[in-house]
């Protein structure tokens, strides 16, 4: 019995933070796990450049309520789960991923939550469990699953590395030349037959 499980950014959707520095007009919040390995830094830096720009959820949602899955994304994973199990694992938060989900027609998501003021303010966040990808597909196989996952930066490299097959997607030149031993793809077709020659 497989579990597969995606990363959601980069893989599904557009980057949400790269999307909002350009609606924001600030550049430096460009920066993704594909730059900063170290999750917890990042987004403490984040909510940094936030509050010394007054801005706050809402600024954030707005921009997430005009962005759509990538071209072909909900088509994959509808394939995908008429096949098999999926869960979308995710360093994103549910705050963020709700309206996302619904556009791609409801997966199953395990993320993680902001903490926010009344005044819309992120002040900080909980993340679901300590290093959650490796964590969830761990999780997964000790119940009996085996995993496939796929995912396109740092932070999901423990999972695709700890699954019975793991690929990258749409990945990054530097990630793909230090893990020249991960099959990577560029198109969801290329990913579907991956995922099925593994379920065999």
């Amino acid at each position: 019995m497989y579990i597969t499980c995606l990363d959601l950014e980069g893989v599904l959707v557009p980057e949400i933070w790269i999307a909002f520095a350009e609606a924001s007009g600030i550049p430096e919040l460009k920066k993704t796990t594909r730059d900063e390995p170290d999750y917890d830094k990042l987004m403490k830096w984040r909510i940094g450049v936030l509050k010394e720009h007054g801005l706050g959820l809402k600024e954030i949602q707005e921009t997430i309520a005009k962005i759509d899955p990538m071209p072909g994304a909900k088509e994959f994973l509808d394939e995908l789960r008429s096949i098999g199990q999926v869960i979308i694992i995710s360093d994103t938060f549910s705050q963020f991923a709700t309206p996302l989900m619904e556009k791609l027609g409801w997966p199953t998501i395990f993320c993680n939550s902001l903490e926010v003021a009344e005044d819309g303010e992120i002040t900080g966040f909980k993340m679901r469990c300590e290093k959650s990808k490796l964590t969830t597909v761990k999780a997964l196989q000790s119940i009996g699953y085996e995993t496939i996952a796929s995912g396109d930066s740092y932070n999901d490299l423990d999972m695709i590395l700890a699954s019975k097959a793991g690929f990258l997607f749409r990945s990054t030149d530097k990630i793909k030349a230090d893990y020249p031993q991960l099959p990577a793809f560029e198109t969801y077709d290329e990913l579907m037959a991956a995922i099925k020659a593994a379920m065999v």
